[in-house]
């Protein structure tokens, strides 16, 4: 009877607790997104995954010397991970788009708004009992607005490690969710006529331009945001491997073999942060809330600013590439394209776009470097 009671003890039944078996539901919920919906599959499922392993009970997987443990620190808590992730996404990324259109980079830059205001809106909630949020946790969740998970991950694990799992899956879900939370707000704040409008033809940019952009933009980065240089460099880096043409094996590697591998370790990394204890609390239902205001911020500032460049713009602008200024790579990009030929068939505003969603990216990653400076400092 003994050794019965004993084998009862050590099974997963005798063990679970309430919390651990709603995390698995929400890990489960992200593999159904990943898989039935197909809303970021390559974060979702590992993440979805990594949250499912780490709330097994007596498995200790997140505990010290667990695989999941070794891959979060290894990976995450040396920010090894997201700067790989920028690496390889530099390689998949062509500026042609942005260098034929500088302009764009406002577009980019306004999209960054929500990051900002979502930093006083998580002060804000201190006065809300049960949350208590320090300047540090604030800026890692304002920067959900940017929706760009890396940057998001990378911010996180230097200024609010504790929260990590929350910001992660918040960046994460909102990024896969976009196609259904940007085309309400781009439709409100713009007119069927101001949809209809169709862009200049975008001039051709010569292999040179490409290969000294992203030189240009690590040497201003240097002078006047170090702080950020971690990102922009390795993004630079993964550009620069792309365009020089002399080094095809090194880009195919970052945009394919690399980022693949970094892409599974780093889903399980954020999902062993999901673990019942760290994740269900009032403050990660206020993660969850202000990220979904701060990348509506983001999105309808975008767009406005399009609008203002509009009235004082020789060509015309569609305001609708304002939303593609948040750095949801190239998700944003192809949710204007469609909401612009919903509005007129002949309208194909996607290379367009590519201009101010890569400038999202490099917009989100100096707004992380001004607040690690700020307060990380």
């Amino acid at each position: 009877m003994e050794g019965l009671l004993t084998l009862w003890r050590d099974t997963g039944l005798a063990n679970f607790e309430l919390g651990q078996m709603i995390m698995m539901a929400v890990g489960a919920g992200l593999l159904f997104l990943a898989i039935a919906r197909g809303y970021e599959p390559l974060l979702l499922l590992p993440i979805g995954f990594g949250c499912i392993l780490a709330n097994i009970p007596m498995a200790g997987f997140t505990e010290e010397g667990g695989v999941l443990w070794y891959i979060y620190y290894i990976g995450i808590e040396t920010g090894i991970f997201p700067l790989l992730i920028f690496m390889g996404v530099g390689a998949m990324t062509d500026f042609g788009a942005l260098i034929a259109n500088p302009k764009m980079l406002f577009l980019g830059a306004s999209a960054q708004f929500g990051i900002f205001a979502t930093l006083f809106g998580a002060i804000a909630l201190n006065v809300v009992p049960g949350f208590e949020f320090s300047l540090a946790d604030a800026s890692a969740i304002a920067i959900i607005g940017g929706a760009d998970g890396p940057t998001a991950i990378f911010l996180a694990s230097k200024l609010a490690p504790e929260l990590l799992g929350a910001i992660a899956v918040a960046a994460y879900s909102y990024m896969a969710l976009v196609p259904i939370i940007q085309p309400p707000i781009m439709k409100a704040l713009t007119t069927s006529k101001e949809r209809e409008i169709v862009m200049e033809q975008l001039r051709h940019v010569s292999k040179r331009e490409k290969i000294i952009f992203p030189l240009a933009v690590l040497f201003l980065t240097i002078l006047f945001l170090p702080a950020a240089t971690p990102l922009v460099g390795m993004f630079c880096l993964g550009n620069l491997m792309r365009e020089s043409g002399v080094v095809d094996r090194l880009s195919s590697t970052a945009q394919n073999e690399l980022i693949n591998i970094v892409t599974i370790f780093l889903g399980l990394a954020v999902g062993s942060k999901l673990s019942a204890e760290s994740f269900l609390s009032v403050e990660t239902l206020g993660i969850l809330a202000l990220g979904a205001v701060a990348f509506s911020i983001g999105t309808a500032s975008g767009v406005m600013m399009a609008k203002v460049m509009g009235r004082f713009s020789k060509s015309p602008i569609n305001p609708l590439l304002g939303a593609a200024g948040v750095s949801a790579v190239p998700m944003a990009a192809r949710v204007v394209n469609k909401v612009g030929l919903e509005a007129n068939p002949h309208n194909f505003l996607l290379m367009h776009a590519m201009g101010p969603n890569v400038a999202g990216v490099l917009g989100s990653a100096v707004a992380a470097g001004i607040l690690l400076a700020i307060v990380g400092g």
